[in-house]
This record gives C-alpha cells, sequence and structure tokens, in this order.
C-alpha cells in the first residue's frame, strides 16, 4: 500500500468549504446545486484523511470547532436577517423554512463529518454532530426571535377563538420547532411558549365568563362553556402538543366553571332547582358531563338533587295527609284508595329520579346516595295514622289479592313488585313491613283470594334478595304449608270415600298449618254446635292415622261456613264465619235466645259476641231479629230467627267486620324486637368480653339496621334486663363497662 501525502488544515478546509458553500446555495434556493455520488464520496474522505493522519497531523479538534463555525457563518449571514426583516406571520413562515433548512444542513454536514461521530467524539464525550448543529441554531437564532415568536403565536391563537380563519398546519409546524429545539425534553415548550398561552387562555376566558354569567341562562351559559372545550380540545389536535391538553382544558374549566359554579347552580329561573322542575334531562346532562370533569364539582348539585326530592316526596306525604284528614270517619274504604294512590306516586317520583340518577347523571355514585337518603327522609313518615311500612304491604296486597283495585297485565305487576322491592330499601321498619305482609299474605293464601301463585312466589324472591333469606323464611314456609295442605285434604277426602260409616254428614275442608310459620291467632274455646263437633272428631282420627306426634289446635276464627237460611219466601245460602254458622245453628233448637244465653252456650267473651250479634241483627243482612230494636247490642237484648229475610240474590256472603289487627301487629314486632336486641347484645359481648356502653349501642344499632332501627332507650332497658337476667354485669371499677358472663 503507497504512503499518503498529509493534507494540511488549509488546504483541506478549502475543498470543504467549496462543498459547504453548494449546500447553502442549495439551501438558499439556488438551481442545479445537487450532490453527485463523487462529490459525497470526496467530502467524506477528505474528513477522513485528515482525522487519520499521524499527530500532529491529526486535526480531529480543528474540524470539530470548523463544523460549528460553518452553522454559526451561514447562520448570522443568511439565516438572521432574513428572519428579522419579516412580522408576524410572513416571519413564522420564513422560521418554518429555516428550521427546515437546518435541518437538512445537519443532515449533509454530518455525513460529510461522519468520521468524527464514529470515533473522535465517542472517545471524549462531546457533543454530537446533530447535537452542535441544533445548538447553533437555538443559541443564535430561537433564542433570538422565541419571544416575537410565542407572541405572534398567541395573536393567532387568540383570532381564531374570536372566529377567524388561521393556517393551522403552519402553526403545528412553528411549535414543533418549540419541541424539537428541547431536545427530548419539553422544557423550551413548556418555559417558552406554553406557560404563556395558558395565562393568555386563563386571562381570555375569564373575561368570557364575566360577561356570560351576566347575560346568559345556565342552559345557555353551559352550551357556551361546552362549545369552548370542545373547541378547545380540537386546537390541541390540530396544532398543540397533546402534553398541553390536561393543562388547557384545566384552565378553560376553571376560568369557566369552578369559578361560576354556585351563581350557575342557584340562578333563579334557570338555575339546577328550575331545570330539575322543568324535567330539562339535556341541560341536566350537559350540567353533569361539564362538572364531572371539576374535583368536587358534582357535590352541590347532588345536594340540590337531593333537597329537590326531599321536597317533592314531603309534598306528596303533606298531600295524602291533608286527603286522609279531611275523609269523613264512615269512608273509610275510600282512605284505603288515596293510600294506594299515595303509594303508586312515589313508586312513579322514584322511576322519576332512578331514570334522572342513570340517564342525567350516568348512575354516579353521588347521587344514587342522594336519592337513598331524600327517599329515606320521606319515606320513613306516616300518612293518615298507617306507617309507610303498613302502607307498603296493603299495596302489596291490593295488588296480589283477587279483585284488588290494581287492574294490570302480568307484566305490569311483575314491574310494580319490583318498585315496591326497591322502596322498601328505603324503610327503616322493614321488620314491621314483613310482619303486616305475612298478616296479609295469610288472609291471601287462608280464603283463596291470590289471584297467582306465581306472582306470590316472585314477590317473595325479590324480598329474599332485597333483604336476606331470614326475612322471607316464614312467607316461603306458609306458601308451601297451603301446598302441603291441598294434599293433605285430597288424602282426606280420599279417607271418607274408603270409610263412609266415618262420613260426618258436612261437606268439610281443614287446612293444616305449621305454627312456626303463620302469624299467631287467638284460639278461643267456642263450644260447637254437635254438627260442627262430630266434624272435629272425624278429622282427627283421620290425622292421627298419619301422625302421632302432633298436636292440632283449631283456629275457629279463619273459618267459613256455607249455611242454608230456611225463610218464608225462598231458602238462601249464607256464606258466614265459623262463629257466625255457631250462633245461627242455636236457634235450629231455640225460638229465642237472651244475650246471656247466646253468651253462655257459645262460651265466647262479650267482645266477640257483641260483634258476632252485630253482623247478624244490626248490619246490611238482617237474619236474626233483636228486642229492642236498635243499632247497638246490649247485654239484656234478645234474639229471634228472621223468617221474614229476604234478598235478590240466592247466595250471600254476611261480613263480620275484621278486628283491628294493627295494634296487634306493632306489639308482636315490638315483642320481636326486644328479643332481636336482646340477641344481639349477647352475640356482641360473647365476642367482646369487655365492652362500653356507648361501643355497645353503636355496635347493637349496626347489627341490627338492616331491620330496623333501634331506639336507644330500648337498647339501655335491654341490657338492664340482661343484667338482671345475669347474662352482664357492670365492672365495678367503671360502671360505664359491661362484663360478659359466661
Amino acid at each position: 500500500m503507497s504512503d499518503r501525502r498529509p493534507i494540511s488544515l488549509e488546504e483541506g478546509w478549502e475543498q470543504m468549504r467549496r462543498g459547504i458553500d453548494k449546500l447553502e446555495k442549495f439551501l438558499e434556493g439556488v438551481p442545479d446545486q445537487r450532490f453527485t455520488h463523487e462529490e459525497y464520496i470526496n467530502l467524506y474522505t477528505i474528513i477522513y484523511n485528515m482525522c487519520t493522519q499521524k499527530h500532529p497531523q491529526d486535526y480531529s479538534q480543528q474540524l470539530y470547532d470548523k463544523y460549528r463555525g460553518a452553522f454559526e457563518d451561514y447562520i448570522r449571514a443568511m439565516v438572521l436577517p432574513s428572519l428579522q426583516e419579516k412580522h408576524d406571520e410572513f416571519m413564522l413562515k420564513e422560521l418554518v423554512r429555516r428550521w427546515d433548512n437546518h435541518k437538512l444542513m445537519v443532515r449533509w454536514l454530518s455525513r460529510f463529518f461522519n468520521y468524527l461521530d464514529r470515533y473522535y467524539i465517542p472517545r471524549r464525550q462531546l457533543p454530537t454532530l446533530k447535537e452542535v448543529g441544533l445548538s447553533c441554531f437555538k443559541d443564535l437564532v430561537y433564542e433570538e426571535i422565541r419571544i416575537s415568536v410565542k407572541d405572534a403565536v398567541l395573536d393567532l391563537v387568540n383570532k381564531e377563538r374570536e372566529g377567524e380563519q388561521i393556517n393551522r398546519a403552519g402553526l403545528k409546524n412553528v411549535l414543533g420547532i418549540f419541541v424539537e429545539i428541547g431536545m427530548d425534553t419539553m422544557d423550551n415548550y413548556e418555559q417558552d411558549f406554553e406557560v404563556f398561552m395558558l395565562h393568555a387562555t386563563s386571562a381570555y376566558y375569564s373575561r368570557k365568563a364575566a360577561s356570560w354569567i351576566m347575560e346568559d341562562s345556565c342552559p345557555d351559559y353551559l352550551l357556551k362553556a361546552e362549545e369552548c372545550l370542545k373547541r378547545e380540545k380540537e386546537r390541541v389536535s390540530h396544532y398543540l402538543h397533546a402534553s398541553s391538553e390536561g393543562k388547557l382544558l384545566e384552565k378553560v374549566q376553571h376560568e369557566l366553571l369552578t369559578q361560576y359554579e354556585q351563581q350557575l347552580l342557584e340562578k333563579e329561573h334557570s338555575g339546577c332547582r328550575a331545570l330539575l322542575q322543568d324535567d330539562k334531562v339535556d341541560d341536566l346532562s350537559r350540567m353533569y358531563r361539564l362538572f364531572c370533569r371539576i374535583p368536587k364539582g358534582l357535590e352541590p348539585i347532588a345536594t340540590i338533587f337531593r333537597q329537590h326530592v326531599t321536597d317533592e316526596g314531603t309534598a306528596l306525604v303533606k298531600q295524602a295527609e291533608d286527603a286522609a284528614s279531611n275523609k269523613k270517619a264512615e269512608k273509610k274504604d275510600i282512605v284505603g284508595a288515596q293510600e294506594q294512590a299515595f303509594v303508586r306516586k312515589v313508586i312513579e317520583l322514584h322511576d322519576k329520579y332512578l331514570q334522572y340518577v342513570s340517564h342525567c347523571f350516568l348512575n354516579h355514585s353521588l347521587f344514587h346516595k342522594a336519592l337513598k337518603e331524600a327517599f329515606e327522609t320521606f319515606c320513613n313518615k306516616g300518612v293518615g295514622g298507617s306507617t309507610s311500612a303498613e302502607l307498603l304491604a296493603t299495596f302489596c296486597d291490593n295488588l296480589l289479592k283477587k279483585g284488588g283495585s290494581e287492574k294490570l297485565s302480568d307484566e305490569a305487576i311483575e314491574d310494580t313488585l319490583e318498585k315496591v322491592v326497591k322502596l322498601l330499601a328505603y324503610i327503616s321498619d322493614k321488620d314491621l313491613f314483613a310482619e303486616f305482609y305475612r298478616k296479609k299474605l295469610a288472609r291471601r293464601l287462608l280464603f283463596d283470594k291470590s289471584a297467582n301463585d306465581d306472582h306470590e312466589r316472585s314477590i317473595l324472591t325479590k324480598l329474599k334478595q332485597q333483604c336476606g333469606g331470614q326475612f322471607t323464611s316464614k312467607m316461603e314456609g306458609m306458601v308451601t304449608d297451603l301446598t302441603l295442605a291441598r294434599e293433605q285434604q285430597a288424602a282426606f277426602e280420599e279417607y271418607l270415600a274408603d270409610n263412609p260409616g266415618n262420613s260426618p254428614g258436612i261437606d268439610l275442608t281443614v287446612t293444616v298449618l305449621t305454627t312456626g310459620f303463620w302469624p299467631s291467632y287467638k284460639s278461643s274455646d267456642l263450644a260447637l254446635p254437635a254438627e260442627m263437633v262430630r266434624c272435629v272428631e272425624v278429622f282427627k282420627e283421620f290425622y292421627q292415622t298419619k301422625t302421632k306426634h302432633r298436636k292440632l289446635t283449631w283456629i275457629y276464627s279463619l273459618g267459613t261456613c256455607n249455611v242454608t237460611g230456611k225463610f218464608t219466601a225462598k231458602p238462601i245460602e249464607l256464606i258466614v264465619t265459623t262463629y257466625q254458622a255457631a250462633v245461627l245453628l242455636l236457634f235450629n233448637a231455640s225460638e229465642r235466645l237472651s244475650y246471656s244465653d247466646i253468651k253462655n252456650q257459645l262460651n265466647l267473651t262479650d267482645e266477640d259476641i257483641v260483634r258476632l250479634l252485630h253482623s247478624l241483627s244490626c248490619a246490611k243482612y238482617k237474619i236474626l231479629l233483636k228486642e229492642p230494636a236498635g243499632k247497638t247490642i246490649d247485654h239484656s237484648d234478645v234474639f229471634a230467627f228472621n223468617p221474614a229475610f229476604t234478598d235478590k240474590m240466592r247466595r250471600i256472603k254476611v261480613p263480620l267486620p275484621p278486628m283491628d289487627e294493627k295494634k296487634k301487629v306493632i306489639e308482636d314486632v315490638d315483642k320481636d324486637r326486644r328479643y332481636a336486641i336482646d340477641a344481639s347484645i349477647v352475640r356482641i359481648m360473647k365476642s367482646r368480653k369487655v365492652l362500653g356502653h356507648q361501643q355497645l349501642v353503636l355496635e347493637c344499632v349496626e347489627q341490627l339496621g338492616r331491620m330496623f332501627k333501634p331506639d336507644f332507650k330500648v337498647i339501655k332497658k335491654r341490657i338492664e334486663d340482661l343484667i338482671a337476667r345475669e347474662y352482664l354485669e357492670r365492672d365495678k371499677d367503671n360502671p360505664n363497662n359491661f362484663r360478659y358472663l359466661a
């Protein structure tokens, strides 16, 4: 290999300079200045040779410095003057052109000087050729004009906000320079442009908001705010850097929404309350969409929503209360209809605002909570002396019984039952509802008043899901009991067919129930007429063939009888209760009977005898004659069969006014609650061993809260009772602490 002649710095650089001049002319737009492959190889080789000569003719450092100088000379001579003579948009356009040219120049020169990048620069840990090239532009051009560029860009952004058309693509290129000049950091974009842009945005929207809040209604203001946010988002996608989106929208939201939230929501004829009153669903949805982006922005809306729903519900309660108090005492049945209407209205109210929560407020937990609190407030107020628990149970009864006032299709009944169970969630006395419901369910099942077994099972399933298995276990037992009772009756009829000698001479249907499932009923020692005694004996004999270990208790108060009355005009079939039948059958043996005769023969209380005799001699159907005549029953009255009684119907039902069960239900529930509180206290103390009074009360309330809200005074009484029964004791040193006694 022949020895190479060393190239001097001056000679080598002169050749390089010619190449650089050609590149500069190309950048300035002089035609026919492209490099051939040979020219490129030649320039690369010159640099290679000058860097690989032996010391002191290794000119790597000098070439590295001259590389920087080539950029600096070109920028001072051509770039800066062309930028300084232009302004505003023209200056921005020129800047983009010059930046693109500069990157091209860096690319070409770094190829010529590539040998430095490969060996010299890494060894000395110097900035790369690309970094040197870009930093020249940054130091000489960018630092010189960045303020005027920033002002020109902000001016264009402002024009666009005011509705003018601007060159978005050009603007994107200008802002790209702020990003690229940072060389892998966003510092220049953020510090030299973004911070000023955000400040200008705040000032712009602050001015707009101040005028809009005075001029516009709440819906109009929100429409404008939504449109502004949409446009700012578009602005980011068209020319701002993606990292600006969150900060920019936060500024706009702060100025348009956060600053004026209270004023907007409380605007007199168009604020949040007015939108709720006028059912402005779209405006409410927009309000949610805008304020959900703001920290704690939804809380004031949820508060107004809760108050509005509470007010509407309380107005319904007051309306129902007024209607109930205006009713005359004798129109009790109409009061029932009004209470039905009240529950129906509450269901409709819940439907309406549940729709709002799901559609306008997208099921946000804050609004579910607001709806729950609102309904809990007014759903636990009574109407006309009836608790909400009783009203709901009565409403269900009307839905499920034959001939109820609610004439609905099967689907509508299912849907309504679903809604009733949802309402039950807001009622604190769920145990009271359960007891009323059980009483009414018993009547439907025992008197064959239930319209549809599927609906009965369906609501029990829904209640079980809502309140747990314990809540419905007795009711499910009642439904099952009735199915078993039908099978038992079929077996009884079969037994009579096989043993005709045992026939009681009367068609007899017996429903055998399990005591634990059903409400407790008064089992009086009614002295049955001889005809009925035979029936009881026959069934007992049959039942003993089935089981030896079960004891039958007869509940005559729930029985019914079909008795034929042989009146002068025509025989009439009377449908009466077992008690009424027992009274009537006495007159088969005697023409006239005094009050005391009847009482002694039937062995019933005065209260029962008065009810029975009133229903047969003073009510709609006067089957017995009373002496002296009158509307009330007296202990000195005498009664006789009325042969002249007649009616256009051949079959009539003689009503017996039911005893008021409400008082008994409430007493039963109170008794059950005492047991529940006792059990809860013992459970807690068993696991904790020692506990302070306040903590014990709080834990007890928490445990029982799903079924009812225990009264603190009652809990205190139960604690005292458990101390007396030696389940607990007071701590000798601290009487506020209790100990569990095993």
